[in-house]
């Protein structure tokens, strides 16, 4: 650390620990510059060394401590006013606000000792000739702290009507706290439109519009419009996550989370920050923090998670409920402190209100990894919703007759229902029917395992005199056999079944359904024969040769399984009835030809069949069964190319499915949706769909692989609508998930492309740079260099805009070597071009910035005298004439800054030195004159494409020639600027621009100017 030798020396140390992050360490450095202040024995570095400690202290945790430095201002402004400059003299009365402020927000303050304050606010205002808008605004404050409405309501009025001047908060700090009383008044919506200005970005400032965002989160949800609560958490969290003093506004953004059903990220939040549990600086926005602690871990408790281990205070291990007890305690007692100051108990009611707060939705995605703090089955709430309500314990028989009613229809919950059944009658001695209906439900609940129980289950027909049914049971277990692989074996067992079945069905002693049933049975053994024989179309052992179509012993196999397709379908049309079971037969059939149709490369039939299958389950009532072939037509119709007939297909299965499809399947349907609808430009509606992805595949417990994708997505579609932040959040949060061996490369390199310019348009430079170059670090084993070349630029310009010169030139020099090996001559000399502006920062200086701007301009003309045709011509004199314009602008500035150096020595009396600073600015004028001509001459040539950057080359020229005293000559070039814009367009802005900026260079030409 530099010693402080002077006062300049004390500035610098001071502007450095202003850039440091909030906390104690700003605020200690704060302290030691100020006794390295005292050392030097200057008043005026005093004044500012305790001007920047005060400053430090507001904008902490320790906000506590800035009134001692602030009381030893007051006394040195009352003592010796002339040792304050005008600045520190604004600085002085502009803290007062901040002083009474502070002092509302610290419990053991009496409230006498604050209205005396405002009093001698109030004073010192007048007497510096000060508005009173800052007064009624601290006055405001005071009464709406302590709940007196009546004098709140008047000071309001005051403080807008009075005239804004130096002393009133900016515009932003100012409307938030409007904002903010209309919340309290219960008017959101007038809140939302004072905030409109800073949310918008018209207004900011240090905390702004940071609390903004925090603050509208609430009324937002109220309000019901919850995408632009998610948005402005996602912004805004990002914004108060580093900034120590922002409690408050972060106490906000954890009462969003409970109120949201989004408390695992609540907790996360919770663990970021242990000290806001503990900082007693500032107890006003930590009675807000643990007012928010006990909102969550009551939301925790009540979702049954109260033993679930949190993060608190340090020193031991918190359970949910112990914490929420803590921290309401501690809560409670803070805002007993305020009221007892104060008089009232509106500091108390409002903590309780906001402790006893129920969430406002259900569940709101926020598109960031989180793990559930408790398992949601989705599927689990549409199956009770399909069984009947039960008073009481239900008896056997109510048992049963649900069973049924749920097998009868095909409900999901059925194989529950009858295993509850059998959980029931255990000890009871059931009749024949329902220990057979016992039996075939646990058959197929067990799978391969349960075959006997199929045997089993075909005698308990059999004996409660369902011959029909009972031949459905054996050939169920046929079935179940084939799964296993033994599909000849099935296929035998089945065979006897059929024929007995087929001659009931003609004797009229069973029905449609119990034929069907066995009908359909041997089909399915088919089409298990038509798997293992006949691989998808394009496979090695399924294509015939030179065509798409199956080879011939495997045509074979598809023509039997069709003929017992067509059979089911035969039996069922027409005779479905309101028969759920039947109809389903139907749609089964439907599909397993469009499988057929698939197989035998007739894949538009194939998505002509699914979707009619799909259709056929939707109108029998089955609409879950219809997913999964509205999901295949899709993938059909995309690899048809038809991605509107996909996208109908997906929207379709989304729609049917409903709650009946299980997380993670509701998160690749998403997630094709999004992809499809982000693939035809449609970005905001295919961030829905990402968001919901992300959303389910965290439900499904599959956040590190499908969820990490789905948030790679979702990143990649906010960037596209210029959503930086929230896109910014999503995408740090999938990184972590995303891995070269699971995601693939691409992807990483991808998300670290994309959170990079997120972050160079956040302004965030240096994060930026470090996630190009990680990017880059990855693309450069690839075997294309593209990516790589382009990631290095891109870092390199990151680099320049974080004030890394040394480490941006080599980034730049780098890229500038891949340029010239991929032959992009265009992007070689832009490398080129930047490395110069650097080198006019850093060491190299002018001559480094005048060697490399020229290295630049014989790259390109290399690369001209090699242009391969006309196009690539007219790119590379495009790219000349730009660099022969900057060549100019860079000399431009060079002969500016010669003549700051003349005016410098002049008036030191260093005539000489003047002179020599006079000849070289001259000189630069001169080479920059020529520069700028080059380019204009370049872009003449390029006809009406390169007319506006002629005459921007033109107009810089003449600038210059008036300014070596060539009056006549900066005139004729802006005539000339005038005649080429003759007949144009006035409604282009480039246009008016050019004419504007060419007859301002006339105006000192013309007599009478």
């Amino acid at each position: 650390m530099d010693e402080i030798t002077d006062f300049d020396a004390l500035r610098r140390a001071m502007a450095e620990n202003s850039e440091r992050p909030e906390g104690p360490a700003r605020n200690a450095r704060a302290e030691q510059l100020l006794v390295e202040a005292e050392r030097l024995n200057v008043p005026l570095a005093v004044i500012e060394a305790l001007g920047h400690q005060l400053k430090v202290y507001n904008y902490s945790s320790e906000k506590d401590r800035m009134f001692v430095p602030f009381a030893r201002l007051l006394r040195m402004w009352d003592e010796r006013p002339e040792d304050f400059d005008e600045y520190e003299a604004h600085s002085l009365h502009w803290v007062f606000k901040w002083v009474s402020a502070g002092m509302l927000d610290q419990p053991h303050i009496p409230l006498a000792s604050v209205e005396k304050w405002l009093g001698e606010m109030e004073h010192r205002y007048r007497l510096a000739g000060h508005s009173e808008r800052a007064v009624r605004s601290a006055e405001f404050s005071v009464a709406a702290h302590v709940g007196d409405l009546p004098r709140a309501e008047r000071a309001y009025a005051a403080w807008l009507a009075a005239d804004r001047d130096r002393m009133a908060d900016c515009h932003a700090c100012e409307l938030h706290g409007q904002g903010a009383w209309q919340v309290e008044r219960g008017r959101d919506e007038e809140a939302l439109r004072l905030w409109g200005p800073v949310l918008e970005g018209e207004y900011s400032c240090a905390h702004e519009p940071h609390t903004v965002l925090a603050s509208s989160l609430v009324p937002l949800l109220r309000l019901g419009r919850v995408e632009e609560a998610r948005a402005h958490h996602l912004r805004g969290f990002r914004l108060v996550r580093p900034m120590e003093s922002m409690r408050g506004a972060y106490a906000d953004h954890v009462e969003f989370c409970a109120l949201t059903g989004n408390e695992a990220r609540g907790l996360e939040l919770l663990a970021e920050r242990p000290a806001y549990f503990t900082d007693t600086g500032h107890p006003r926005s930590r009675l807000d923090f643990l007012a928010v602690v006990a909102l969550l871990m009551d939301r925790l408790s009540a979702l049954g998670l109260g033993e679930q281990g949190v993060p608190g205070p340090a020193g031991r291990s918190w359970s949910a409920r112990e914490l929420g007890a803590h921290a309401r305690a501690e809560a409670l007692e803070l805002a007993a402190r305020f009221d007892a100051r104060n008089g009232t108990s509106h500091i108390g009611d409002r903590a309780r209100a906001r402790m006893a707060q129920e969430p406002l939705v259900e569940r709101l995605p926020l598109g960031v990894r989180r793990a559930r703090p408790a398992p949601v089955a989705a599927p689990a709430a549409a199956e009770a919703a399909d069984r009947t309500e039960l008073p009481g314990q239900p008896d056997l028989p109510a048992l049963i007759a649900e069973a049924r009613r749920l097998a009868e229809t095909l409900r999901p919950g059925a194989l529950e229902a009858w295993a509850a059944v059998a959980r029931a009658a255990e000890g009871t001695e059931l009749e024949p029917r329902a220990r057979a209906e016992v039996a075939d439900h646990e058959a197929m609940a067990r799978g391969p395992e349960g075959l006997a129980l199929f045997e089993r289950a075909a005698r308990l027909y059999a004996e409660a005199g369902d011959p029909g049914e009972a031949l459905a049971a054996r050939a169920r277990g046929a079935y179940v056999r084939a799964l296993t692989g033994e599909v000849d074996a099935a296929l035998s067992a089945v065979a006897g079944p059929y024929d007995e079945v087929l001659a009931l069905y003609a004797e009229d002693a069973t029905g449609v359904r119990q034929t069907a049933s066995v009908v359909m049975s041997r089909a399915r053994i088919l089409m298990r024969r038509v798997h293992e024989k006949v691989p998808e179309v394009g496979g090695p052992a399924g294509a015939a040769p030179g065509g798409r179509g199956p080879r011939a012993g495997a045509r074979e196999v598809l023509a039997e399984a069709e003929r017992a397709v067509r059979e089911v379908l035969a039996l069922v049309e027409g005779r479905t009835g309101d028969d759920v079971r039947t109809a389903a037969r139907s749609a089964e059939a439907r599909a397993m030809l469009a499988e057929l149709a698939g197989r035998s490369g007739q894949e538009p039939e194939a998505v002509r069949l699914l979707r009619r299958a799909a259709a056929e389950y939707v109108a029998a009532g089955l609409p879950w069964y219809a997913v999964e072939h509205e999901v295949g037509a899709a993938s059909l119709a995309h690899q048809l190319g038809d991605p509107a007939g996909a996208e109908e297909a997906l929207r379709s299965a989304l729609e049917h499915g409903g709650p009946y499809v299980e997380p993670a399947g509701r998160a690749q349907l998403n997630l094709q949706l999004a992809e499809l609808i982000g693939g035809r430009g449609e970005a905001g509606e295919a961030a829905e769909h990402a968001l919901e992805a992300a959303h389910w595949a965290d439900e499904a417990g599959e956040s590190a692989t499908l969820g990490a994708w789905a948030r790679h997505q979702l990143g990649g579609l906010l960037l596209r609508q210029e959503r930086y932040a929230e896109a910014a959040e999503v995408l740090e949060s999938a990184l972590p998930d995303l891995s070269e061996e699971t995601h693939g490369d691409g992807a990483v390199v991808q998300t670290l492309w994309w959170l990079g310019d997120c972050l160079g348009e956040l302004g965030e430079h240096r994060e930026a740079a470090e996630r190009r170059l990680r990017a880059a670090d990855i693309a450069r084993h690839w075997p294309e260099q593209q990516d790589h070349a382009t990631l290095a630029h891109l870092a390199a310009e990151s680099l320049s805009n974080a004030g890394l010169l040394e480490e941006a030139d080599r980034a730049y020099a780098r890229a500038g070597e891949l340029w010239r090996g991929l032959g992009n001559p265009v992007f070689l000399v832009r490398s080129i071009r930047a490395r110069a502006w650097l080198a006019l920062r850093g060491e190299a200086g002018e001559r480094g910035a005048r060697e490399l701007m020229a290295d630049a301009v014989r790259a390109c003309e290399e690369a001209l005298r090699g242009a391969a045709g006309p196009a690539d011509r007219d790119r590379l004199v495009a790219e000349l004439g730009n660099t022969h314009s900057q060549f100019g602008d860079l000399l431009t500035r060079l002969a500016a800054e010669a003549a700051e150096a003349s005016e410098t020595a002049e008036g030191a009396g260093t005539a000489e030195a003047a002179g020599t600073a006079e000849g070289a600015g001259r000189e630069a004028l001169e080479a920059a004159l020529t520069q700028l001509d080059r380019a204009a001459e370049l872009f003449g040539t390029l006809g009406a494409e390169g007319l506006h950057s002629r005459t921007g080359a033109e107009l810089a020229a003449g600038g210059l020639e008036a300014d070596l005293g060539r009056p006549a000559a900066a005139a004729a070039r802006a005539r000339g600027v005038l005649a080429a814009y003759e007949g144009a367009d006035a409604a282009d802005g480039t246009v008016r621009a050019r004419r504007a900026e060419a007859e301002r260079l006339l105006r000192p030409a013309r007599p009478g100017v």
